[in-house]
């Protein structure tokens, strides 16, 4: 069974499911170069372009499911393309997709996943939009996943006497379910609330994981009442456009959000950030100790954005050190066609397949995925490039297929010297950047728990998790170490990062290089040679490498 997907909503991307294995996928954004463009054009004509096979069927999903124009809009889009018909997948299922996603990628045989979402599916009544999706946790076996907890917040234009019958109208949606009504707001809601006083889109809050750092408060009141409920009285809800954006939470008191976070001004904001990355992380926290003692499992999988908060994960690591974490590196809503087409394979096929999982994260816009993990390249330039990031130089690397996910893993990468004092001041000059947020370290896999407190993990290929750095190890890499001492850390055993980290090792002594994304601020990662070439000429790097030609340019 051939099954092609995508999705309407930002951070759109087509997949295309090959009996049970990705043939295809495209994030819209990094071709169209619209940061978290919405609709997937591209990407389908590409796929188009490349696809040699028969489709069987083909997904729509919007988290509403009452996008009645814009469904028949790409109905007719679809049968001029591709002669085939359109199956509307958007009922009712966001969260379930992100579940699907992360739990076959997990590989585990049994699991409870927990989806922490900003927006998930819309709930409507009588065609009014009253509730939406917030947090929802499924237990996993097999091909089976069933929701066994789902909590929704209410549209601002419901009025809190409609609750209860809301309430009812869910429980009957879902009668098998622990149904929890948060009211106006979610975790990551909460989230936000930070992010746009520091007048952030909502979508961006790693900015606000990068500031909660440097935040100096030491206690802080409580966000959530008893079950996991937002407690209101923080926060106001008011309505700015900020690209686009509407209908953000702020803190309650902070209306007028600042312009510009300044090494003269974050301290407030700082302790804001970190009062909304304590509260939410001690919340999710909550929720995982009651289920994984409700149902007796020790496999937990995450997705939804929340996921991708680095330091939130940690701080599960050390909460529950019996438990075995799989947190999905493509956690956002580009992930979303992926999951549908995992959700209709499982429950439609008609044969002995399963899914086949991507066994790395580099499968980005190609035919047909890398497998192997040999990749081109000359030792020569890479001996080159090491002896340049120990002068000083700032490196770009393009190899191979682009990362699927929103972190850089070294296909897409800028490399600089991690042993300087100053690299996060000049990397973020590069990418033009906010001064305050860290860079990630990719370490040879061999020494990842010579510089870092492990907690039990023995690899972090993806970097999906922040670890402490060991004390004696701070001032040698200071350049990937955020004030709290904590870094994202990718470990690599294999490709040509390995290789340069190798080099840089053997030259050095240190196993550690800086590794940040290849694009400047605001703007979707690299995809094309002609991608960075041009992000080369528009920044202050030093030296790209393309290692598949073997060829460099520098300035």
């Amino acid at each position: 069974m051939n099954i092609l997907a995508f999705s309407i909503a930002h951070d759109s991307s087509v997949c295309f499911l090959k009996n049970g294995k990705i043939d295809f996928f495209c994030k819209e954004e990094r071709i169209s170069k619209i940061k978290r463009d919405k609709n997937p054009f591209k990407s389908l004509e590409i796929f188009k372009e490349q696809n040699t096979t028969e489709i069987d069927e083909i997904l729509f999903h919007t988290p509403s499911n009452y996008e009645v124009d814009l469904f028949n809009f790409y109905s007719l889009y679809v049968k001029k393309i591709f002669d085939k018909n359109l199956i509307n997948y958007s009922i009712l299922n966001h969260h379930l997709l992100h579940a699907n996603h992360s739990f076959f990628n997990s590989k585990f045989k049994k699991s409870l996943v927990f989806v922490i979402d900003r927006n998930g599916s819309i709930f409507f009544v009588n065609n009014r939009k009253v509730a939406r999706e917030a947090e929802s946790v499924y237990l996993a076996e097999g091909n089976n996943i069933q929701p066994v907890y789902k909590s929704f917040f209410i549209e601002n234009t419901v009025s809190a006497t409609e609750f209860p019958m809301i309430e009812q109208l869910l429980k009957q949606q879902w009668p098998e379910t622990e149904i929890n009504i948060l009211g106006y707001y979610n975790t990551v809601k909460v989230y936000e609330s930070a992010t746009t006083l520091i007048n952030q889109n909502a979508l961006e809050n790693g900015k606000t994981m990068g500031l909660s750092a440097y935040g100096t408060q030491k206690s802080f009141p409580k966000l959530f009442d008893t079950y996991w409920k937002p407690n209101e009285k923080y926060f106001n809800q008011i309505n700015f456009e900020k690209n686009g954006n509407l209908d953000t939470t702020i803190f309650a008191g902070f209306e007028d959000k600042i312009a510009n976070v300044s090494k003269n001004n974050f301290h407030l904001y700082a302790d804001k950030a970190a009062h909304v990355q304590f509260e939410t992380q001690r919340n999710i926290s909550s929720m995982i100790d009651y289920f994984i003692k409700k149902y007796k499992v020790d496999n937990v999988c995450f997705s939804g954005g929340y996921a991708l908060n680095v330091l939130a994960n940690h701080h599960y690591l050390q909460k529950f050190p019996l438990i075995n974490f799989y947190f999905e590196p493509i956690a956002d809503d580009s992930g979303i066609s992926i999951g549908a087409t995992y959700d209709f394979f499982t429950k439609n096929k008609k044969d002995n397949l399963q899914i086949s999982p991507p066994v790395n994260n580099f499968f980005h816009f190609s035919k047909k995925m890398r497998t192997e993990k040999k990749q081109t390249g000359s030792k020569t330039i890479e001996k080159y490039l090491a002896k340049q990031l120990n002068d000083g130089k700032s490196v770009a690397l393009f190899a191979g297929q682009s990362e699927a996910g929103p972190r850089a893993l070294g296909n897409r990468s800028i490399l600089f010297d991690p042993r300087s004092i100053s690299a996060k001041e000049i990397v973020n000059k590069i990418k033009q950047r906010e001064w305050y947020r860290p860079f990630a370290g990719a370490i040879l896999e061999k020494h990842f728990k010579d510089y870092f407190k492990s907690h039990g993990i023995h690899k972090s290929e993806d970097m999906t998790i922040s670890f402490e750095c060991k004390e004696e190890k701070v001032q040698e890499i200071p350049g990937v170490i955020h004030i709290d001492n904590t870094c994202r850390v990718q470990t690599v055993n294999w490709g040509v990062l390995y290789n340069i980290l190798q080099e840089f090792y053997n030259l050095t002594g240190c196993p550690v290089l800086l590794n940040t994304s290849f694009n400047l601020a605001g703007e979707p990662l690299v995809n094309s040679v002609d991608d960075a070439v041009k992000t080369f000429n528009e920044s202050n790097l030093d030296i790209v490498y393309f290692a598949d030609d073997t060829k460099i340019i520098e300035k």
